[in-house]
Formats: C-alpha cells, sequence, structure tokens
C-alpha cells in the first residue's frame, strides 16, 4: 500500500506573510523562526531566493534536513537563536538581506509532542524548553520563591490570579515536586475559575512558564534589532505574533522606528532623526473566518509589516527590568 505524502505545513497568516515579504529572484530572505518550514519553502517557491533559515529546537533543525536537500544549495539551515539572526547571516557570509520573517511563539510540532511539556492538554514532563538545554519549567517551580513566581505570571500570562495561583503552586510543592503538565493544570484549576466557552484556567500560567523559560520576549526584542541591522534598504520585515504582549512590543518597535524627528523651530540645533523603517500595515493584519475556522490557534494571531529605509541602524533598546531566568538559577 503506498503512503500518502504528509501534507505540507501551512503557516498561520502564511499567504498574506508571502505577500507582504514579496520574495523576488536573485533576493536572500531569513526565516527568523524555521519550525516545520512553511515559510522557507513558500520562499522557495515563490522566486529563484536564497534562504537563511534559524531554529533554536533541534527537532525542527533535524525535519528540515529534506528541504535543504530539495533546495539544492538555496537553503542554509541553521540551530540557533533568532536575537542573533544578523550574527548567524554574516556566519554565511551575508551581511545584507532583502527580507526577514518571524512567526513568534511555541510551534504546533512543540506543542503536540507530549514530551515535550509545552501543553496542559496532554499529560508530560514539565519542560516547555525550545532548545531542549538549559532550566526547565520545573526547576523554576521548584526553585523561585512566591513573590518570584506571582510576577512572572502575572508579567508574561497577564494572569489576574497569579499570586492566587502562585500561592497554591508552593503549598503544593511543599507536599510533593511538580513534574508534570497535569500536576500544574490541576494546581492551577483550582485557584483559576473558568466560565463555559472560555480558555482553560491553566492557559496564563502556561504560557507565562513558556515564555519565560525561554526568555521569548527578550529574544524578541533582541531580533527586531537585529533585523534593523540586517535588512537593505527597502527589504521587508514581517512578524507574526500571538498574544498581546509580542504585538505590543513589535508595535512600538515599529513605531518607533518609522517616526520622524529632532530639530524645530525652538531647539534648531537638533539633529533630525530620519525613520528607519515605514510601516506597510497600519493596522495589524488578521486571519480570515475561513483559516479561523481552520485553525483554532489563528484566532489571536496578528501579522505587522514594514519596510526598512536607507538610515543607519540604531542601537538595540533596552530591555524592560522584568524577572529573567538567570536571576531564578542562581537564586535571585
Amino acid at each position: 500500500m503506498t503512503e500518502r505524502p504528509s501534507p505540507r505545513h501551512i503557516p498561520v497568516l502564511g499567504r498574506e506573510a508571502l505577500a507582504w515579504l514579496a520574495p523576488r529572484d536573485g533576493g536572500i530572505y531569513v526565516d527568523a523562526t524555521f519550525g516545520a518550514g512553511g515559510y522557507s519553502r513558500a520562499i522557495l517557491e515563490a522566486a529563484d531566493t536564497r534562504v537563511i533559515a534559524i531554529d533554536r529546537d533541534r527537532t525542527a533543525i533535524a525535519g528540515g534536513f529534506d528541504l535543504v536537500e530539495q533546495a539544492g544549495g538555496r537553503l542554509d539551515l541553521v540551530e540557533g537563536r533568532f536575537s542573533r539572526l544578523d550574527d548567524i547571516c554574516a556566519a554565511q557570509g551575508v551581511t545584507a538581506v532583502d527580507g526577514v520573517v518571524m512567526d513568534i511563539g511555541v510551534s504546533s510540532m512543540q506543542v503536540d509532542g507530549a514530551a515535550r511539556g509545552f501543553s496542559f492538554r496532554l499529560d508530560g514532563p514539565l519542560d516547555m524548553r525550545m532548545s531542549q538545554a538549559g532550566p526547565t519549567a520545573a526547576d523554576v517551580i521548584a526553585k523561585a520563591s512566591e513573590t518570584e513566581l506571582a510576577n512572572i505570571i502575572y508579567i508574561f500570562g497577564e494572569e489576574r490570579r497569579s499570586r492566587a495561583v502562585a500561592r497554591a503552586i508552593v503549598a503544593a510543592r511543599g507536599e510533593a515536586p511538580i513534574a508534570t503538565t497535569r500536576m500544574l493544570a490541576e494546581i492551577v484549576a483550582r485557584v483559576v475559575r473558568a466560565r463555559p466557552n472560555e480558555i482553560h484556567p491553566a492557559t496564563r500560567t502556561f504560557q507565562a512558564l513558556r515564555i519565560f523559560v525561554n526568555e521569548e520576549l527578550d529574544e524578541l526584542y533582541a531580533a527586531l534589532a537585529a533585523a534593523e541591522r540586517v535588512l537593505k534598504p527597502g527589504g521587508r520585515l514581517v512578524v507574526v505574533s500571538f498574544h498581546s504582549l509580542e504585538d505590543r512590543i513589535v508595535k512600538n518597535f515599529l513605531v518607533a522606528r518609522a517616526r520622524a524627528g529632532g530639530g524645530s523651530r525652538h531647539r534648531p540645533e537638533l539633529a533630525q532623526v530620519e525613520p528607519r523603517f515605514e510601516i506597510l500595515t497600519r493596522r495589524p493584519v488578521t486571519p480570515g473566518e475561513q483559516e479561523m475556522r481552520d485553525n483554532p490557534r489563528a484566532r489571536s494571531a496578528k501579522l505587522r509589516a514594514a519596510a526598512r529605509t536607507a538610515a543607519a541602524p540604531l542601537a538595540a533598546d533596552a530591555l524592560p527590568d522584568w524577572p529573567r531566568l538567570a536571576d531564578i538559577v542562581r537564586g535571585g
């Protein structure tokens, strides 16, 4: 019996992302979050392009070997953090690119694997590491103080009941280590009540831990600055995000970099500040009804796109003063 080929992975807002990226023959593009390879494949098929694809997850890298072979030398697949995408490009002999696309957050492959510990819907070890290296979510749960846990869950999960959740976690770990996703989900569900048709009570706590363990928001800040450094004038930046924290960072970055300012009639001696980006999507692009029906994960997705100007890149913005993994690991 002949096996049917598995269906190709289509990223959320994938068609829209490709349209804004506008790949052209001879162009060099960065797929900063390779995942299942949906963007890379689409860019390679759209024109005679070269793609530098990045992922910190070794499982994603291994899964992309077939596409590398099919691409015939046009795809470089690199294990690494997308916050260093300019350094990764330089290591491939590339100092300027025509486009960068980012799909922020956890991939469906990671969520669907119980052993990775990303989902409260599948019982597995409380891991959540994208790179499968470093401290796990279970380590954070075991080491962080009640105040630290409350701050992590409130800031990165926007959970209003964060103090109650943290208190419940500390009480439960005093009786036995919290080592699995089911154990944590049950603890959270005892103090966070959900009405019918609302998200699972543990959703925000799991989101917070995942973001914290993988330093996702720090990575995003750095990746946007790296994209600014590596994009050619006219090069496109396309970012798809899945929750308000990510989208706010992308929006604020682009608004700040698209703003022109400087001297005025009151202080003409101030140097004129040139915009670094032209915003192409005045409002975020969101999925259509059909895509949301086909893929529930798409419901929260937002796409923003911008084109790089010829102005020199600015220094990276200072990172917010929020909880960091290194502080928990070394005990505060």
